[in-house]
């Protein structure tokens, strides 16, 4: 914890010595455009800015166990529902990218059915959000889950594609969805081609 509080203590004078750090944090106080929503995993391996070469700004982030999407409920809102209506309607963003990435625990669990009853509230959100028919008996390094991630990665581009304003937008042409796939060992990123139904090389 402590390299984290030292970097916060001296962020502001780091960002005071260089001008054009100061320049472009001026920027953002005047107000956000982000160039995507970023829809990915909670898993400390995956780092949006990482991946994309994102400056502040850049993105407008949702990260949930698994990289999940809740279905659309406008009577029940959820935090989810509300993030991504945000950067829809409001902030206007012209892409959305869901990221999957290898060895991932939500999906891994999911797809091997592993008993969750110590944790109620994780197996709850992923029985309720990520898809059935996963499927695999491999570990979590094995490439069934690999295959599996991919999978829930479609279908929560096939939940998002059911969100009103999503696919209002989807339908003038002002927006466009992406399926991503990051490989946490190897830092190569996977992009869904719809007309193959494959993840290729980005």
């Amino acid at each position: 914890m402590q390299p984290f509080i030292e970097h916060a203590r001296t962020l502001g004078r780091r960002i005071a010595q260089h001008g054009h750090h100061r320049a472009e944090f001026g920027r953002l106080a005047a107000g956000q455009s982000p160039a995507a929503l970023f829809v990915t995993c909670s898993d400390s391996r995956v780092i949006p800015s990482l991946i994309t070469g994102a400056r502040p700004g850049d993105l407008f982030e949702l990260r949930t166990a698994g990289n999940a999407v809740p279905p659309y409920t406008g009577h029940r809102p959820t935090g989810e529902c509300a993030t991504i209506e945000y950067a829809v309607d409001v902030l206007e963003v012209p892409d959305i990218i869901v990221c999957g990435h290898s060895h991932c625990g939500a999906v891994g669990a999911r797809a091997r059915g592993d008993d969750l009853t110590a944790l109620p509230a994780v197996a709850g959100w992923l029985a309720a959000h990520l898809p059935d028919g996963l499927g695999t008996h491999g570990h979590d390094r094995d490439p069934g889950v690999h295959a599996a991630a991919q999978r829930n990665v479609r279908a929560q581009l096939e939940t998002l594609r059911a969100y009103p304003s999503v696919r209002d937008r989807l339908a003038a042409g002002t927006l466009r969805l992406h399926g991503w796939f990051y490989g946490v060992d190897t830092g190569l990123v996977l992009a869904h081609d719809p007309g193959l139904d494959a993840f290729l090389p980005l």
